[in-house]
């Protein structure tokens, strides 16, 4: 068994240094360092487990606290791929304060034999009943799993939000692979957490059942996020084309061009400009289109073009492109000059770039698949 914690560790190192030799984005950034933290969690973990929770029972319990950075960790982490303004700034490094904080009270508690003798993760016959303070800072550490878990789920939906309002499809920027391993991780490491706390108050389960499946969860949450983390890029890139082109996130930089008025008039003439625009010059057929480049192309600020399409059109930047893009595949399956054309042909040829991501978005616009619409046309 702890063997595989080794290998794990190994593995996030070998993530780590894979990242620090190209040219890291900020989500790479706070990815190395994470990795190199479960790198040294579980690595120190295989190597030392089996006396460290007996022997050196303060130094266990400053080694569980490292537990309470996996929350952190994670939230930054998408906030970072989500936020186009992100910086990492002294509000957010305040979300490590509590395991600071466990870590400081460790580091008091070791100059007062009273206090120290039962700060112990084992159950020791006659041994002192656990401080306050330490029930506290535990249970801080189990409750860290699943406030940031729904932390990170609300963060998923800003990025949703984030998506439709500056993309034309949502093939490389869903982080589907992260939702995937954050909810599944999220269920499991909530789960384990409770056990151990059962185990502590309760004396329930063995904690060696506890502290391996929490550290075996985390082995295998280093070889997933490790390996889909590397080929991770950005999703709202630093180097956007000019400052009032940027993208339209749901955060502060929002708010840079929301105050500027638009009268009746021009919010008329501007939604003209782009329905003449995107119908004449075909711009929906380029799959990789996003507000920024359209922004650019028309000369008009991104926030201003975002409100327009809002506003005017009544959806967002999304469903605006993808209504030109069905009904330019409406019109091939219906012309017998691209008869010998798949439907998924047809979808490549007016912009989608991904299988999955037309047929979603043609049921939903049309209320029936591909294949039922071409079966209903007229031979």
């Amino acid at each position: 068994m702890h063997y595989l914690f080794l290998i794990a560790g190994f593995n996030a190192i070998f993530f780590a240094l894979l990242l620090f030799q190209k040219k890291m984005a900020r989500h790479d950034k706070i990815l190395f360092c994470w990795l190199i933290y479960l790198g040294f969690y579980t690595g120190f973990y295989g190597l030392f487990s089996h006396k460290l929770f007996t022997a050196y029972h303060l130094l266990s319990a400053s080694f569980v606290s490292l537990l309470m950075l996996n929350g952190p960790f994670l939230y930054l982490y998408i906030s970072s791929l989500i936020q186009h303004s992100f910086r990492l700034n002294t509000g957010r490094l305040l979300h490590f304060l509590p395991f600071l904080l466990f870590n400081l009270y460790l580091l008091i508690a070791s100059f007062f034999p009273g206090i120290s003798e039962g700060i112990r993760l084992d159950h020791v016959e006659h041994a002192s009943k656990p401080p306050f303070l330490f029930n506290l800072f535990l249970t801080l550490t189990v409750l860290s799993g699943p406030v940031y878990f729904l932390s990170s789920i609300q963060l998923f939906k800003k990025l949703d939000i984030n998506i439709f309002n500056n993309f034309s499809s949502d093939t490389n920027v869903n982080l589907n692979w992260l939702r995937k391993l954050v909810y599944s991780f999220g269920i499991v490491w909530t789960m384990l957490m409770v056990t151990t706390t059962i185990h502590h108050i309760f004396h329930l389960f063995s904690l060696a059942f506890c502290t391996d499946g929490i550290s075996l969860s985390l082995s295998l949450f280093v070889i997933l996020i490790g390996y889909f983390g590397l080929k991770q890029k950005e999703i709202f890139p630093q180097e956007v084309i000019e400052e009032k082109n940027t993208y339209v996130t749901a955060d502060k930089n929002k708010e840079k061009y929301a105050g500027i008025p638009m009268t009746e008039e021009e919010l008329n003439d501007c939604a003209e400009k782009i329905s003449h625009f995107v119908e004449t010059e075909k711009a929906y057929l380029n799959p990789d289109l996003s507000l920024p480049q359209l922004a650019e192309t028309l000369d008009v600020p991104s926030h201003h073009l975002s409100r327009v399409i809002n506003d005017q059109f009544g959806v967002n930047f999304f469903n605006f492109i993808n209504r030109y893009r069905i009904e330019e595949v409406k019109a091939k399956i219906g012309n017998p000059e691209f008869q010998n054309l798949s439907i998924l042909g047809i979808a490549y040829d007016s912009g989608f770039n991904s299988k999955s991501a037309f047929n979603r978005v043609f049921k939903k616009m049309e209320g029936m698949t591909p294949s039922e619409y071409r079966k209903q046309i007229p031979k």
